[in-house]
């Protein structure tokens, strides 16, 4: 793993600015190449061949081309095997994919089984070829100005360029406020975008011109095979996966949390491992938001050598650095104890497998339930019983109606009249994001003055109905929040402290399969999930931890505000300060104020959307630095 930074014209001082500041992806060593076409840089973080032959910027027999690269390729052995006429001077992957393209061009990327941001430069072609992995594990981001043309790893590097005004981009509030993520092609920084998962570009350094052609695509599409035929060969592809995964020359281990993506991963890490897996918890010291007791169960079950970090309340100290690494504002809690347990695990790994991406694969969220249900039964119903039901929902015990939504009683009066909306709409798009937004259309109407959130998703439920509305959530998600959020949160904390971290879950052709897998083997009634994975879990784990219902990690959010935060928040979303700024209405965030009592985790939540905004804003945009 490793940082990639470049740009179409010479200049080493702003090369070197620029790796300085991504030198935390690759701290082992530092290449570059510079010419009167272009500039290509690497921070260099070591796993295959530790060696200085995998050194990069890495060229071909004839130094025609040259390749940085950000990632791994699990199946670089089997790829090699095929390219016996090329003179390989080192063990990586890196190499394999350089040779692959000097025979397939632009068509290397559909062999690639891995994770992977890279750039090769073509002398001969004047061009270059910049890709990124089909589910978007890697990132890669890019700025284009009439002659100029700058990528890297990270939107920090492409900063250090002077010329680049941090004006930003306010269009990429919308899905920020929903999903607590940018989940577009564009970026907060005006003029600075992402390449897409499953996208590789082409620069043509003689004309200037950019194109952007997508690669794989995966669609869900259920077929009809009995369970035993998807069990069977999803568990042998699982298997694969993880084995592929524990490649490595330097020492690995695992996040675990005691629920059953993760117990799964390192349940088949332990089959193929010569030794206990090392695997790490974290927890905060206040018992109620912890899941050590189940993670430390999940150890005992599967030997591994198991390590627990406890922090503290006053970790909230480290926000502003966390949402700086991040580039662009995320504001997902669980962000904090994945920094600090990155840091906590790097006296120990320098590779983590992950359980990411289980609960978009085989329906894990609720949301998925309520759509199907939704779907099949309550759309159906005439306006006016509908209203019936949802007047019976509100007298529902707060512990009778939390079993059927997590935390759903804390959303309080507020989450109640969202639930509401959901409810009574009969258009997928309004009951899908009603759910899951933190601000919705009103709300962001309210915040914003104005809103396209319906409307923007609208095309993408054309054709919905009760047999396919999973798969279309499904791939909403796997496309938007999980990649700008789960991965993105990831791959930022882990690499802060040099760390690669790997989802055996996301192989690509474990998400292909799960596509064609039918909903009643995922999802059955409002208890049932992630069936399939719980049978195929229940071969190596005991029945309490492939069966135990998801557990959020619930992140004190909400005492953090009124403590901690307490001071950033009445300066940064105060009256005065919010005008000034002219982004929000600050009569809709007094109104945030005022109900909170009410409706404390609804508003909480949206309070921590604002206050990581605005904590982005002040380093990234006033460049001022930000203390908790």
């Amino acid at each position: 793993m490793c940082g990639i930074f470049g740009f179409n014209w010479t200049d080493k001082k702003l090369l070197q600015r620029g790796l300085n500041a991504i030198s935390h992806r690759g701290p082992d060593a530092r290449g570059i190449l510079t010419n009167e076409k272009v500039s290509l840089g690497h921070n260099r973080l070591s796993i295959i061949d530790l060696s200085d032959a995998g050194k990069q910027p890495m060229s071909n027999e004839t130094k025609s081309s040259w390749i940085i690269f950000n990632g791994e390729i699990y199946n670089y052995l089997a790829l090699k095997k095929t390219l016996g006429k090329h003179k390989f001077s080192s063990n990586t992957d890196t190499e394999v994919i350089l040779h692959l393209y000097e025979d397939d061009g632009f068509e290397v990327v559909k062999k690639l089984q891995g994770m992977f941001s890279f750039c090769i430069y073509d002398s001969k072609k004047q061009l270059l070829f910049i890709a990124r992995d089909r589910l978007g594990l890697k990132p890669i981001y890019y700025y284009k100005d009439k002659d100029k043309f700058m990528f890297s790893s990270e939107i920090k590097a492409i900063l250090e360029n002077p010329s680049i005004k941090r004006t930003p981009n306010l269009n990429a509030l919308s899905s920020y406020l929903a999903f607590r993520a940018n989940t577009g092609n564009d970026t907060f920084f005006d003029g600075i975008y992402k390449l897409p998962p499953a996208h590789f570009m082409v620069y043509d350094l003689k004309s200037n011109n950019i194109k952007i052609q997508r690669y794989w695509n995966v669609k869900f599409s259920p077929g009809n095979k009995p369970f035993k035929y998807y069990a069977t060969r999803l568990k042998a592809l699982l298997e694969d996966s993880v084995k592929g995964r524990l490649m490595s020359d330097v020492p690995y281990g695992a996040y675990l949390s005691g629920g059953v993506d993760s117990a799964t991963i390192v349940a088949l890490m332990s089959k193929y491992a010569s030794q206990p897996v090392k695997t790490f918890s974290v927890g905060f010291e206040e018992e109620q938001h912890s899941e050590l007791n189940e993670a430390r169960l999940a150890s005992k079950i599967l030997r591994t050598d198991h390590h627990e970090l406890l922090i503290k309340e006053d970790s909230i100290k480290a926000l502003p650095n966390i949402i700086y690494q991040a580039d662009e504002p995320i504001a997902d809690p669980t962000a904090i104890p994945i920094y600090f347990l990155s840091k906590y695990a790097k006296k120990y790994c320098t590779v983590i497998l992950t359980g990411e991406g289980a609960d978009e694969l085989f329906a894990g969220y609720p949301q998925y339930k309520f759509m199907k249900m939704h779907a099949t039964i309550l759309r159906k119903l005439p306006k006016l019983l509908r209203k019936s039901i949802l007047n019976g929902v509100k007298l529902l015990p707060p512990k009778l109606l939390d079993k059927y939504f997590p935390f759903a009683s804390a959303l309080g009066e507020k989450g109640i009249k969202r639930f509401a909306n959901y409810l009574m709409s009969k258009k997928f798009e309004e009951q899908y994001l009603n759910q899951v937004a933190i601000f919705n259309q009103a709300e962001q109407v309210g915040l914003l003055g104005e809103a396209i959130l319906y409307e923007k998703y609208a095309s993408h439920f054309n054709n919905t109905n009760e047999k396919n509305i999973i798969g279309k959530c499904q791939e909403l998600d796997l496309k938007g929040s999980m990649v700008e959020d789960l991965l993105m949160k990831i791959d930022k904390n882990t690499m802060a402290f040099s760390i690669e971290a790997r989802a055996p879950f996301l192989d690509y052709r474990v998400v292909e399969f799960a596509s064609q897998i039918p909903d009643k083997y995922k999802i059955r009634g409002p208890f049932k999930d992630k069936i399939i994975l719980r049978k195929i879990a229940g071969d190596f784990l005991p029945s309490e931890i492939a069966n135990r219902k998801k557990k959020h990690f619930f992140v004190p959010i909400d005492s953090w505000l009124d403590n901690h935060l307490k001071k950033l928040r009445d300066t940064l979303l105060s009256e005065e300060y919010v005008k000034k700024q002219g982004i929000f209405n600050w009569n809709y965030i007094k109104e945030i104020n005022r109900n909170l009592p009410k409706s404390r985790l609804f508003y909480a939540r949206q309070l921590w959307v604002l206050i990581t905004f605005q904590i982005w804003y002040k380093q990234y945009i006033e460049r001022e630095k930000v203390s908790i």
